[in-house]
């Protein structure tokens, strides 16, 4: 088994201390934003929405979304471009990792009776890379960010992130959902068995990085949302059939919790889904340049920091547990 100790050192004293909640963004989302001021809101696609783009999370764009690009004439790039060699099957080791969180996955409990009106309360610590207006590359502070994502995404949500200048601000839903969004009532729809599940994140993931790359995204888009036991327990045994997935012992996530993460290399970054080492609970997603990086990053920088520090059903949007 890998340790962290095994890969380039990660500048991590360059974060403060906290963690954060993937963004969830689809291809749809970035689309609208790309048509819209900077002043403008964008309305709820398959998960909340944020006012720029993440190169980090690009990896979790999603293919219905997708299509509609392809339909609407435009081409999303991603900023390193190519497709790495095809890569082997995950080591045994990996795999047996991924069998006990999806053992652990599956017997979780989650609320019992989720009514459509209700809402899962997703409270993370985020750090990313952004765009300047001068056309470079930054890595932004932590900061605190909350969703209130509606379970079935017909019930108007709301995102609290002041660094973002989001105020409790209101996004209305925006029908119909795409496929491969995040919410329960979706990923209730998922298939419960690694084959079929397999299939799904390959049919549904897409973007400009490899298939098995793109598979491998959607299984981090989706760790950061409530997943109903079964569906859990599918899609860990599905991503450990993803060539290229490989296991590390020892991963500190935005928070400064340690624990095993489940990696893939691709396009000079690793990303890193990290669980805690005894529950196997989801904790966060860590990227980390393998190269030094066209967008003037070094080798051994983390470009993405995420953590979710709170996850609940509540009644109503704006409420917290």
């Amino acid at each position: 088994m890998k340790s962290e100790t095994d890969f380039p050192s990660p500048s991590e004293r360059d974060l403060p201390p906290g963690r954060h909640l993937l963004l969830k963004e689809h291809l749809m989302t970035e689309i609208r934003q790309t048509r819209q001021t900077p002043e403008a809101r964008p309305t709820a696609a398959g998960a909340p929405t944020v006012p720029r783009r993440r190169p980090w999370l690009r990896p979790a764009l999603v293919a219905g979304a997708a299509a509609a690009a392809v339909a609407a004439g435009l081409l999303v790039a991603s900023p390193f471009g190519g497709e790495e060699a095809q890569a082997g099957p995950p080591s045994k080791e990996t795999v047996a990792m991924l069998k006990e969180i999806s053992t652990a996955a599956g017997k979780r409990q989650v609320p019992k009776g989720i009514r459509d009106d209700q809402f899962v309360y997703i409270k993370t610590m985020e750090s990313y890379v952004s765009s300047t207006s001068d056309e470079t590359s930054r890595i932004d502070p932590l900061h605190l960010r909350e969703d209130w994502q509606s379970v079935d995404g017909r019930h108007t949500e709301v995102i609290n992130d002041p660094f973002e200048g989001f105020d409790n601000e209101r996004v209305p839903p925006d029908l119909p959902l795409v496929e491969g969004d995040a919410r329960y009532r979706s990923l209730q729809k998922l298939p419960t068995d690694a084959v079929n599940m397999r299939d799904w994140l390959y049919r549904v993931a897409s973007g400009d990085n490899s298939e098995d790359q793109n598979a491998f995204g959607l299984v981090g888009h989706l760790c950061h949302s409530l997943m109903p036991p079964k569906q859990g327990a599918a899609l860990f045994l599905a991503a450990s059939r993803i060539p290229g997935v490989e296991v590390i012992d020892d991963v500190a996530d935005a928070a400064g919790r340690h624990g095993v993460a489940i990696a893939r290399v691709d396009d000079g970054e690793r990303q890193e889904l990290i669980f805690d080492k005894e529950t196997k609970e989801f904790l966060g997603e860590r990227q980390v340049a393998v190269e030094d990086l066209p967008t003037g990053f070094k080798k051994g920088t983390v470009t993405g920091h995420t953590a979710v520090l709170e996850r609940k059903v509540v009644d109503k949007a704006a409420e917290r547990p």
